[in-house]
């Protein structure tokens, strides 16, 4: 039973400032909590009111997003083990993962409350820099993990290892390990499949392989992926979700696993992801 609602917004967006009021009203109408973090507070005027994002987490039964995908992949990040589910509305660009619209926010909202509405799961992995023996830093990503560089002028040599056997070597300007999810993000730009978000895989699409042969693997996510490269004097970058860029050293090597949390998103019960590939990305289309 949904009893406590947080709310997570975009930064310093007017639409955000003219949803805001009228659902905290809204949800206050029908007895409910309502936490928010910093950016929402800061949308009505009530900056004293708000938690730290990771909270909000912590205090709902529920969380409401407004913003765009930017804005979920950001939130995904800092969840923790939190198995709350999350209704992404859409208040940004593309809004391929943040389909809701807020013409749908409110019927949405009575289908939840009235437990009609429907949960898709979705894979995050985990993507941790060995730095000799010791793990340097761990990193979550609900879209992907990418290993590129920073200069064009010279590729990169990677290695491909997947539970602990040795798979392929890749001269590219880069290596995508993405989830269902990612599979139309940088993925697909760079010639790898769409997925279907539930599907229990990982997709591994190399960019600009030298080579006809490099094509995308699709592996049960269940396998665990090590990368091992050498760059020589060109700064290599481990990118997650495209928001977070850690500079890599000579000799590093990438884990990457599935997460232990799935990110629950709430989705309309008529709307397929078909008709969002339709719709988002033309596919299909002529």
């Amino acid at each position: 039973m949904i009893r406590r609602v947080g709310i997570i917004s975009k930064p310093r967006k007017d639409d955000v400032r003219a949803v805001v009021p009228g659902l905290l009203d809204w949800l206050r109408a029908r007895q409910l909590e309502v936490c928010y973090d910093q950016e929402t507070a800061e949308c009505i005027s009530a900056g004293g009111a708000a938690v730290p994002r990771e909270e909000v987490f912590e205090r709902a039964d529920m969380v409401i997003l407004l913003g765009g995908d930017g804005t979920l992949l950001a939130a995904s990040r800092i969840m923790g083990d939190s198995a709350v589910p999350i209704l992404p509305v859409n208040i940004g660009g593309l809004g391929f993962l943040t389909s809701v619209t807020l013409d749908e926010l409110y019927p949405i909202l009575e289908q939840v409350l009235a437990g009609e509405h429907r949960i898709s799961e979705r894979v995050m992995l985990e993507a941790e820099v060995l730095r000799g023996k010791e793990v340097f830093g761990r990193y979550r990503a609900l879209n992907d993990a990418v290993l590129n560089k920073a200069a064009l002028a010279r590729i990169i040599d990677l290695e491909l290892h997947i539970e602990g056997g040795y798979v392929c070597s890749y001269k590219a300007d880069g290596l995508i390990v993405s989830t269902p999810t990612g599979s139309t993000a940088y993925s697909l730009a760079a010639g790898g499949p769409i997925v279907y978000p539930i599907v229990d895989a990982f997709i591994i699409t190399p960019i600009c392989p030298h080579s006809l042969t490099n094509r995308p693997l699709v592996i049960p996510d269940r396998m665990p992926i090590e990368i091992d490269f050498h760059a020589g004097d060109e700064t290599v970058y481990l990118t997650i979700d495209g928001q977070v860029g850690i500079e890599l050293r000579e000799g590093d090597r990438i884990r990457i696993k599935k997460a232990p949390t799935m990110l629950r998103l709430i989705r309309p019960m008529r709307k397929t992801y078909f008709q969002i590939l339709r719709n988002k990305l033309k596919w299909g289309g002529r």
